[in-house]
């Protein structure tokens, strides 16, 4: 799971190094559009084969798991948009994983324990600081509002595709998701410009984002999910801010604080302490 957020962690910076006329919102969707039908590519097979035996997808939690990724992309690069990519992205990241945690008892799953409480808490607490909330943000509501929504939507995503990855095979269910999500933002494009797909560099972005960020991401992703309750997911997520970071650091020569050098030991060590509590557990 910690794997699958760092590769998404890589797609800021990705998309830094590509063209400069990039409108984001195109880069959202194109991901999906790229990225669900790799991931629906490798599982063919397994997706038959399930069929076969389960039968067809669950339409209901499929739908939730579909719109929820269709709110994802515009709340999110709206969030961005307006208050800065530092802070649409802590806000999304950040409140994702209370989110999850609220959402759990009301699906009539188990509570959170203290430990997931104290653990995101100090994981929150150093993502704030890692980004650094105070750069780049103008101070009105319509942004981190915004953020939130994808935060909700993050942990909504989670809930539903953790329900149906129980009976069938997660990369899966990742790719129809991914793909019908893309599907319903493509008209979309029909208003944005993508001239710079034609370049080198754009299309390199592009592909980077849907097979590495998107395709191999979720391979990695759903196989965690799997594995580990939704509220610790989210919590892990927050390995994908705390990665931006640091490839903005050694990549695109962004400053790091002292302040940030703090909130990544934070993020490290809650991460650590979630790992090791899951294998002490297994054990």
């Amino acid at each position: 799971m910690a794997a699958a957020m760092g590769l998404t962690g890589t797609t800021g910076t990705a998309q830094a190094l590509g063209p400069d006329d990039v409108d984001p919102t195109a880069i959202g969707i194109l991901r999906l559009l790229i990225g669900g039908p790799g991931l629906v590519a490798l599982s063919a097979r397994q997706l038959l084969a399930s069929h076969r035996a389960a039968g067809s997808l669950p339409v209901r939690p499929m739908l939730v798991a579909m719109s929820a990724m269709s709110a994802y992309q515009p709340c999110f690069f709206g969030g961005t948009a307006r208050s800065g990519v530092a802070v649409g992205t802590i806000v999304t990241m950040a409140s994702a994983p209370l989110f999850a945690g609220i959402l759990e008892p009301l699906l009539g799953r188990d509570r959170p324990d203290l430990r997931w409480c104290l653990t995101t808490s100090v994981a929150v607490v150093g993502v704030v600081l890692v980004v650094d909330p105070s750069r780049g943000a103008d101070g009105g509501a319509t942004g981190p509002l915004l953020s939130l929504g994808a935060g909700l939507a993050y942990a909504a995503f989670a809930h539903a595709t953790k329900e149906v990855i129980a009976v069938y095979p997660p990369t899966a269910v990742m790719g129809v998701a991914l793909t019908g999500a893309g599907l319903a933002l493509a008209p979309a494009l029909i208003v944005v410009d993508l001239d710079w797909l034609a370049t080198g560099r754009g299309a390199g972005a592009a592909l980077h984002l849907g097979l590495v960020a998107t395709t191999l991401a979720y391979v990695l992703y759903g196989r965690g999910l799997a594995q580990v309750p939704v509220a610790e997911t989210t919590t892990l997520s927050l390995v994908e801010p705390l990665v931006a970071a640091i490839l903005g650091l050694a990549v695109l020569g962004e400053e790091f604080s002292g302040s940030m050098a703090v909130g990544a030991l934070l993020v490290a060590g809650a991460l650590l302490f979630v790992g090791s509590s899951r294998r002490a557990t297994s054990s």
